[in-house]
């Protein structure tokens, strides 16, 4: 995969040589170029902003150097790519977005700053994406959250293909807790089951417990999940088991009360 990012403050992508995008790249897996779009300015002090026709309050990032900087990418790779603007009013991005990315040979990413964009500047896009109902001062942090999502899912990124498998995200459900050695800690202990070596009642319990997370934390999920019976059941569990703890709580703190 290759992936170019038109910014202007390419310093920012420091991290993307580090864990595991580093990796990729010293693999050729993914290769990935920031480019400082500021070079294609047309006046002597790169201006890449001005005042909107109009009036109005801020800065718009003027056409010019995003279109020359565009012109100059397809000169050098041609070929189709994916152009994505990162703008409040896009699509969410999510984990699906970040695995249909992962299928793309070329992904273009294009970081605004100032107020917004000539509206012009849409053209060249194919997506646009948005990280959530929040404003930040440019796009290359969005930028680099996507790249890192993405780049998890290009085969021979991660160095066990299952760690992607099991995510949070990947069949719909938060991910379940999970433990390593030692066995006991601070008075914590890993479930039994885990320790049993009984591959079927652990990947129940998994399965329990992931739905557990999500009916705690995430219910939303949950809500446009398709669930085949054997998981109907144990959230049916799950619910219960809840219910019955927050009552127990409450009884408790009604005792401590009188007490």
């Amino acid at each position: 995969m290759k992936i170019d990012v038109l910014t202007l403050f390419p310093d920012m992508f420091a991290p993307m040589t580090q864990s595991m995008i580093g990796k990729a790249l010293d693999k050729g897996t993914v290769e990935f170029n920031a480019v400082d779009f500021r070079q294609y300015s047309h006046d002597k002090h790169n201006h890449v902003d001005d005042t909107p026709y109009g009036g109005g309050a801020g800065m718009l990032l003027k056409p010019e150097p995003l279109f020359e900087a565009m012109d100059d990418l397809n000169a050098q790779t041609p070929g189709p790519k994916r152009v994505i603007l990162l703008d409040p009013a896009g699509r969410k991005f999510d984990h699906v977005a970040a695995k249909e990315l992962a299928q793309e040979e070329h992904l273009v990413f294009i970081c605004g700053h100032y107020e917004g964009y000539d509206e012009r500047i849409r053209s060249l896009v194919t997506d646009e994406f948005s990280l959530g109902d929040f404003v930040l001062t440019g796009g290359e942090l969005p930028a680099m959250m996507m790249i890192d999502a993405t780049v998890r899912f290009v085969p021979g990124v991660l160095g066990n293909a299952e760690s992607a498998a099991t995510d949070s995200f990947e069949n719909g459900l938060l991910n379940y807790p999970e433990y390593t050695r030692p066995a006991t800690y601070r008075g914590m202990d890993v479930p039994a089951v885990l320790q049993s070596g009984n591959h079927q009642l652990i990947a129940k319990w998994r399965l329990k417990e992931s739905l557990r997370r999500t009916y705690q934390r995430r219910p939303d999920l949950l809500e446009s999940m398709d669930l085949d019976k054997d998981a109907q059941k144990l959230l049916r569990e799950v619910k219960t088991e809840e219910h019955t703890k927050a009552l127990e709580a409450k009884l408790a703190a009604k005792s401590s009360e009188n007490d």
